[in-house]
């Protein structure tokens, strides 16, 4: 490194694995070894940082590993859906250390709906260390800077609410609120691939479908947090179907997992949820699989115009109707591949989600820890990450 190198850069060398000894350090930043030796502990003596057993010798005494410490605070997260919301405490590294799924109806409103998740935040925090941020996935467009929630897909509302100081008046620490596929595209990019891809396109087609867009190894958002709205960009032959935004045949509007509900019993098919229609998926239902397909024809049109806007490297489809039916994975296939260019392809994947529903807690706990621990916050934090713990 050309200049002094903080204490906040020397952790991040640290949890990158970059350097992982006193001597890794000195050799990638040139500081000298009075200067190594003082960020090293004042980082141990924050708890950021451990000791751990010895490194490989070159000769003589061998060098201690200094890793990363996870335990040194928590995270709060919950992840906000139409049907089911989950709520988390994870470590440091972005570990879920407890987890419970509840059913809330979103439509009641912030007003009920955030109290009681901070309810259920302190009910998993009964022992736990310090808290260093809070993260919250919502179903609807965020203005990321304001934490305002704007446009909500499944919760109108909450159209135009500032969700941080809410839950700041309960929780004095920073508080960070995004979109819910923002943060299922960073928990699937950083955990189930390693980071190792730059560019990366999730879809999640659930009641409802959005997109979260890995552009140049971070999150895409947008001028004003409407990056990846692909929900309402329109089909071609779609039916005349009105979308609740009041345009016609939204992609949305016909191939959610509600779109494709409300088809099969116009069809006469007895459905009342997705696992109704999986069972008839499996049972080999003919005309089931050709509205699912069709479905998974229309998302497929829709994403094969982003796939030659972004050229992403992978295409991870997610959410309870992509990972429940394979007619519709075949489906966006079959159109991505025949509609978009041939460079955009050629090493094109077409994915279901690795991670699965834990995806948006595990990215709602690295956005956070993204700001707590990057290095300027390291840096002016004094002897804490960030603040004290909540009781």
């Amino acid at each position: 490194m050309s200049r002094l190198t903080t204490t906040g850069e020397v952790l991040q060398l640290i949890r990158s694995g970059e350097a992982v000894t006193r001597g890794d350090i000195g050799r990638v930043t040139g500081l000298s070894r009075p200067a190594v030796a003082h960020r090293v502990a004042e980082l141990l003596h924050r708890g950021l940082i451990m000791e751990d057993a010895e490194g490989p010798s070159t000769g003589g005494r061998p060098p201690m590993r200094l890793r990363f410490d996870p335990t040194g605070g928590v995270v709060p997260v919950a992840s906000l859906g139409a049907r089911r919301t989950q709520i988390a405490v994870c470590d440091l590294s972005g570990r879920v250390i407890h987890r419970t799924d509840v059913d809330i109806d979103v439509e009641e409103g912030p007003a009920v709906v955030l109290p009681l998740v901070m309810d259920i935040w302190e009910k998993l925090l009964d022992g736990q260390g310090p808290v260093v941020g809070i993260g919250l996935g919502v179903p609807a467009t965020v203005e990321f800077a304001a934490g305002r929630t704007e446009s909500a897909r499944v919760m109108a509302s909450w159209t135009g609410v500032v969700i941080p100081p809410i839950i700041a008046e309960r929780f004095p620490v920073p508080v960070l609120v995004d979109n819910d596929v923002n943060v299922i595209a960073m928990g699937e990019h950083r955990i189930a691939y390693q980071s190792e891809l730059d560019d990366l396109l999730f879809v999640k087609v659930s009641t409802r479908i959005g997109a979260g867009v890995i552009s140049g190894g971070g999150i895409l958002r947008g001028a004003l947090g409407a990056a990846g709205e692909i929900g309402h960009i329109p089909v071609r032959d779609g039916g005349g179907v009105l979308c609740r935004c009041g345009n016609l045949d939204c992609v949305d509007s016909v191939a959610s997992g509600t779109a494709i509900l409300r088809d099969l019993r116009a069809k006469g098919r007895d459905v009342s949820s997705l696992a109704d229609v999986t069972a008839l998926v499996r049972a080999g239902d003919a005309e089931t699989m050709a509205v699912v397909r069709q479905a998974g024809r229309w998302l497929g049109e829709v994403i094969s115009g982003a796939v030659n806007l972004l050229n992403p490297a992978v295409v991870v489809l997610g959410g309870d109707v992509a990972e429940m039916f394979q007619p519709l994975v075949s489906g966006v296939r079959e159109v991505i591949y025949r509609r978009s260019t041939q460079l955009a392809t050629r090493s094109l994947r077409i994915e279901r989600s690795r991670l699965g529903a834990g995806a948006g807690l595990t990215g709602c706990a690295l956005m956070v820890l993204d700001k707590v621990l990057s290095p300027e916050a390291v840096d002016s934090g004094g002897r804490r990450v960030a603040a004290p713990a909540v009781q």
